[in-house]
C-alpha cells in the first residue's frame, strides 16, 4: 500500500515537471512572439513602400493568429499544471506520518511557486502584446489616414513622402529600443529566478543540518575515534622502534 502511495507521489511529480518543462518552452517563444510583434502594413496584405526595410518575415494577421493559438495552449498548460497540484496537495494532506508530511509540503510549495511565476509570466506577457498591438492598430491607422491625404489631395507629395520615410525610421528606433529593454528585463528576471534558487538550496541545506544533529556528533566521534587509534598505534611502533635499536646496540 506504502509502496503504491508512493508511486503515484512520484507520477505526479513526472507530470508536473514535464509540464513545468512545456510551460518554460511555450513562454520562452511566446515572449519572443511579443518582442517581434509589428504589423507589415495594411490588413488586406498590400505592402508599403515606404517600410519595405523593416517589414516582417510575418504579417500582422499571422502573427495574431499564433498569439491566439499560444496563448491557449499555455491557457491549458497551466489549467493541467494546477490540477497536478491540486493533487499533490491532497495526497500530502493524508500522508499520514508528519516527517513525510513535511517533505511532501516542501516539494508541493515549490510546484506552487513555479506555478505562480509562470502565470505571472504569461499574464504579463499577453498584457505586453495586447498593448503593442493596440498600438501598432494606432499608428497603422494614422499611416493610412496619412496615405489617403497624400493620394487624395496630390499637394506637397515630396513633402508627404519625406514625413512618411522619418515616421518609419522613427517607429524601427522605437522597436528596436522596445527590444533591447525586453532583453534587459529578462535578464533581470533570471538572475531574480537564479538567486532565488540559490537561496532555496541554502535553506534547504540549513533545515538539513538543524534537523539531524546527530550525524553531525556520530561523525565527530568517528573522527575523535580515528585520532586515538591513530596516537597508540604510533606509539606502540615508536616503543617497538626503541627495543629494536636497544636490542641491537646491547
Amino acid at each position: 500500500m506504502a509502496a503504491g502511495s508512493s508511486n503515484y507521489w512520484e507520477d505526479l511529480r513526472k507530470q508536473a515537471r514535464q509540464l513545468e518543462n512545456e510551460l518554460d518552452l511555450k513562454l520562452v517563444s511566446f515572449s519572443k512572439l511579443c518582442t517581434s510583434y509589428s504589423h507589415s502594413g495594411p490588413r488586406d496584405g498590400r505592402r508599403d513602400r515606404y517600410s519595405s526595410d523593416t517589414t516582417p518575415l510575418l504579417n500582422g494577421s499571422s502573427q495574431d493568429h499564433m498569439f491566439e493559438t499560444m496563448a491557449v495552449e499555455i491557457e491549458q498548460l497551466l489549467t493541467k499544471l494546477t490540477g497536478v497540484n491540486d493533487k499533490m496537495a491532497e495526497y500530502s494532506s493524508t500522508a499520514g506520518m508528519t516527517s513525510v508530511n513535511a517533505a511532501l509540503m516542501h516539494t508541493l510549495q515549490r510546484h506552487r511557486d513555479i506555478l505562480q511565476d509562470y502565470t505571472h509570466e504569461f499574464h504579463k506577457t499577453k498584457a505586453n502584446f495586447q498593448a503593442i498591438r493596440e498600438r501598432e492598430d494606432l499608428l497603422g491607422s494614422v499611416r493610412k489616414d496619412i496615405e489617403s491625404y497624400k493620394t487624395g489631395s496630390g499637394v506637397n507629395n515630396r513633402r508627404t513622402e519625406l514625413f512618411l520615410k522619418e515616421h518609419e525610421h522613427l517607429r524601427s528606433s522605437d522597436r528596436l529600443i522596445e527590444e533591447t529593454i525586453s532583453i534587459a528585463m529578462a535578464t533581470k528576471e533570471n538572475m531574480t529566478s537564479q538567486r532565488g534558487f540559490l537561496k532555496s538550496i541554502q535553506s534547504r541545506m540549513n533545515t538539513l543540518a538543524n534537523r539531524f544533529p546527530a550525524v553531525n556528533n556520530l561523525i565527530q566521534r568517528i573522527n575523535l575515534r580515528k585520532r586515538r587509534d591513530s596516537l597508540i598505534l604510533g606509539a606502540v611502533i615508536g616503543i617497538c622502534t626503541i627495543l629494536l635499536l636497544l636490542y641491537a646496540f646491547h
